[in-house]
């Protein structure tokens, strides 16, 4: 397994493996166009592990001068529990920390139980007083 940056060309794959692996994918702007533009505004804050050609986790770790935040934390069913999403975490954190970052956040489902005992043996703890309020542009 290694990690890279994704590419352009891993966009079709990418959307297939979130099908697979991730909650919550059909989001407004879980899109191909959508993913295509974050690649190009900042092209290190998709990473991917991959095995061969094959997509086996995913975090997004985004920066936005101030805050960093994580997104997108997936890894392929049969793959869990070797590691690899810490691999994932200890990475994006690693960004952060070569940008000045000093806290990072995730937003996680109230009911994905199995991402919470992820984040938990991360170093993540679940903040009971915020809620996350959205809205679709």
């Amino acid at each position: 397994m290694r990690l890279r940056p994704a590419t352009p060309d891993d966009v079709p794959a990418l959307l297939a493996f979130w099908k697979t692996a991730a909650e919550d994918t059909n989001r407004v702007g879980d899109d191909a166009a959508a993913v295509t533009a974050l690649i190009a505004r900042d092209p290190e804050a998709l990473l991917l592990a991959v095995e061969g050609d094959e997509i086996v986790g995913s975090l997004i770790a985004g920066f936005d001068g101030w805050r960093c935040h994580l997104y997108r934390f997936a890894v392929h069913p049969d793959r869990r529990r070797r590691g690899i999403g810490k691999v994932l975490l200890e990475a994006a954190e690693q960004r952060f920390h070569d940008f000045g970052g000093r806290r990072a956040d995730a937003m996680v489902l109230d009911d994905n139980t199995l991402a919470h005992h992820a984040w938990t043996a991360g170093g993540y703890a679940a903040q009971p007083q915020w809620r996350r309020w959205v809205k679709d542009l």
